[in-house]
């Protein structure tokens, strides 16, 4: 989505009016449906100025586009500065810049990244060259006026406050810089040399027009790349703070000893690229001789990788790589160099098919390897069983003597990169109140259905493309379909609606299986995973009352055990039961809702929710 978009000269223009920080802010907010800090509106009235600068030099042509913030299809990264045009051998042709206010820096012996001061704080970054050349890698892969056109792309860096050292140059760098030049306060001239290289003459085509209106490509599905990353091969170019993480896992991988144990907690929302960073590590840590193994409670995520590899890797290496949570109880300590926990929060205390093994989950994962990783996101946590929370995990850290780095991901990947849906759904959800109480003009495809059929049938029409939508709903229906299997179980006879429950024949696998798209998915059997649109039907524990959403376990089929218990838990303490029960049925329908990268279509069985939210949805 461009958030400025004009030609050369009305660029120059905007800037000569020393307005040109309010106009973006304006777009931002009215494209972008989202504020930003004091510290970014300050870096486009600087950056920019320097930018009107070198574009006023006469031989880039006056008729060049020039686009501001533009944000990657399918992502929360925007692009600071893009000039498109056409080249010598007058192809449409684009320069990409990105711009820092950095004035200095300092080397970590991290691969692409550095220490700087940004946000009031020194921290870890990508190098600049590395931030410029995997955008340009994700606007190539996602956008098919780029991709089949074979458009070129020329990515590079611009410093303007940054005097020359010994670090942003720094030999380490050279494979980056060289992909994505990087220019420094004194090399305004090179970069007006680089520009004009490219750009011969103005924009004919309308590319900027055209790149933003075109087709997204098909999402990449990680579990369709695990096999070509455990072989080594750059699946997913990882962006920001996931290469950070990536980094600083491998390097505490590295470090860690019997005596010297470490543990790396992960926070991240969804489809902030937690299992992404997960199987890289997996890939990268085996590669280099290590003992890892990628450890999850939920079975889903782990029987589709397993399903995915199949035939391209032996089943005893399948095995080595991928374990439950609970398979820990009798390890040996340091038995492993490194475990991979995905979906930590979904951890429980107890191990074993009926919970009667083990002592606690968190204690065995960090007992059995000298560096164990867990990503996590409390916000998913969706069974009174689930006990991963950021302090529990300390707590165990803490008492096997191991040393704790926290690190965040924060860059959106999912519901089309937009922050702005994931804010509007907690406030929708009244998990948290957010500003985001309209998602009118969100890049995302939300709807509130009318009916169960007529969300099946769009599901039926989008799986087609790619076998990439499902439906799933809460837990209010019994799994008849179980013993019966001419049975459905969740019936809707006033729509001609009736649809089984996924685990009869396909099991965990069923996202991925051909066959799987008439039935409908549980939270068990997605979590972890990503669709390209999801469709959910919200039950009975899920309705609204005079404007307030409200939750009733007691709803939920009696088949349910994510909540079993919950009466006792009543009994004990009141207060907590209705607060932790209110998250659980919360947390699970947050998560159903954020399992589609590109749409959302949601059925209420409640009539007044139904319209209720249909009103707040906007008419989507």
């Amino acid at each position: 989505m461009i958030v400025y978009q004009a030609t050369k000269e009305k660029f120059l223009d905007d800037v000569f009016s020393n307005d040109i920080e309010n106009i973006v802010l304006a777009n931002v907010k009215r494209k972008l449906q989202t504020g930003v800090g004091v510290s970014e509106i300050r870096s486009w009235a600087h950056s920019l100025v320097y930018m009107d600068r070198v574009m006023r030099d006469p031989m880039i042509p006056k008729d060049c586009g020039i686009a501001i913030e533009y944000r990657i299809p399918q992502t929360s990264k925007r692009i600071d500065f893009i000039i498109t045009g056409q080249n010598e051998w007058q192809q449409p042709c684009v320069v990409l810049v990105e711009l820092k206010q950095w004035s200095q820096a300092t080397l970590t012996g991290k691969d692409a990244v550095v220490n700087t001061f940004v946000g009031n704080r020194v921290g870890e970054h990508p190098h600049p060259s590395y931030q410029a050349w995997s955008y340009a890698t994700l606007l190539q892969g996602f956008n098919e006026v780029v991709y089949n056109e074979k458009i070129p792309l020329h990515p590079c860096a611009y410093l303007h406050n940054y005097v020359e050292d010994d670090v942003i140059r720094n030999p380490t760098f050279a494979e980056y810089i060289e992909k994505a030049p990087v220019f420094l306060k004194s090399d305004a001239v090179q970069l007006r040399d680089f520009i004009r290289k490219h750009v011969k003459t103005g924009d004919k085509t309308n590319l900027m027009y055209r790149i933003d209106e075109g087709r997204i490509r098909p999402s990449k599905m990680l579990a369709d790349s695990v096999g070509r990353m455990l072989k080594g091969n750059r699946e997913f170019v990882m962006i920001d703070d996931q290469k950070i993480v990536f980094e600083n896992a491998m390097a505490l991988a590295k470090k860690a000893s019997e005596k010297n144990k470490q543990v790396l907690i992960v926070e991240g929302g969804p489809g902030t690229g937690k299992s992404v960073v997960a199987i890289n590590l997996l890939a990268e840590l085996t590669k280099s001789g290590m003992l890892a193994q990628y450890v999850s409670k939920n079975a889903a995520p782990r029987a589709v990788y397993e399903a995915k590899l199949t035939g391209t890797v032996k089943p005893t290496v399948i095995r080595n790589l991928f374990r439950g949570s609970g398979a820990f109880v009798e390890t040996a300590q340091n038995e492993f160099d490194a475990l991979i926990v995905d979906e930590a929060h979904r951890l429980n205390r107890f191990s074993g098919l009926y919970s009667n093994q083990g002592e606690n989950q968190v204690k065995e994962i960090i007992a059995a390897a000298k560096f164990s990783v867990f990503f996590i996101d409390e916000d998913q946590r969706v069974t009174l069983k689930d006990i991963g929370t950021k302090r529990e995990i300390e707590i165990w850290a803490h008492k096997a003597g191991a040393s704790v780095t926290e690190l965040q991901l924060s860059s959106q990947f999912r519901c089309n990169g937009s922050d702005g849906y994931l804010a509007w759904l907690d406030n929708f959800l009244q998990i948290r109140e957010t500003a985001n109480e309209d998602i009118s003009d969100i890049a995302y495809d939300f709807r509130v259905m009318d009916s169960p059929s007529q969300l099946r049938d769009l599901i039926y029409e989008k799986n087609i493309a790619g076998n990439r939508a499902r439906m799933v709903a809460g837990y209010c229906w019994k799994w008849k379909s179980k013993k019966d299997t001419d049975a459905f179980d969740i019936v809707f006879p006033e729509f001609d609606f009736a649809a089984k429950w996924n685990l009869t024949e396909d099991g965990s696998k069923w996202i991925i299986s051909p066959n799987s798209v008439s039935e409908i998915g549980c939270i068990h059997t997605c979590q972890g995973l990503e669709l390209d649109y999801v469709g959910v039907i919200v039950g009975a524990d899920l309705v609204v009352r005079n404007g307030q959403v409200v939750t009733d376990t007691a709803q939920r089929a009696s088949s349910d055990t994510s909540v079993k218990g919950y009466k006792n838990l009543f009994v004990r303490n009141p207060a907590l039961a209705k607060e932790t029960l209110d998250r659980i049925v919360k947390n699970t329908y947050r998560t159903l809702m954020t399992r589609g990268m590109r749409g959302c279509y949601v059925y209420f069985a409640d009539a007044e929710t139904r319209q209720y939210f249909a009103k707040i949805a906007g008419g989507r």
